[in-house]
């Protein structure tokens, strides 16, 4: 997963800097991939890779979590 995560990233940064350096008339097509891919496949990819086998609960803000960090504070 990473080496796809990585190659997906090479890719669409390539056709990025090829649609800004490259004077051709579909350089605007080539920049709209690169984002497309970066936004579409590469952060989602990248994202469920990190957040593999991690419990959401213990990021998010409840009550039993604010109580914890506010024992953290006065410690």
């Amino acid at each position: 997963m990473r080496y796809l995560i990585i190659v997906a990233f090479v890719i669409s940064t390539g056709l990025l800097a090829c649609g800004f350096l490259m004077d051709v008339e579909y350089s605007e097509k080539l920049i709209g991939f690169g984002v497309v891919g970066l936004f579409l496949f590469v952060f989602p990819l990248f994202a469920y890779y990190r957040w593999k086998g991690k419990n959401i609960k213990d990021y998010m803000l409840t009550k039993e979590n604010l109580e914890k960090m506010r024992e953290n504070q006065r410690n």
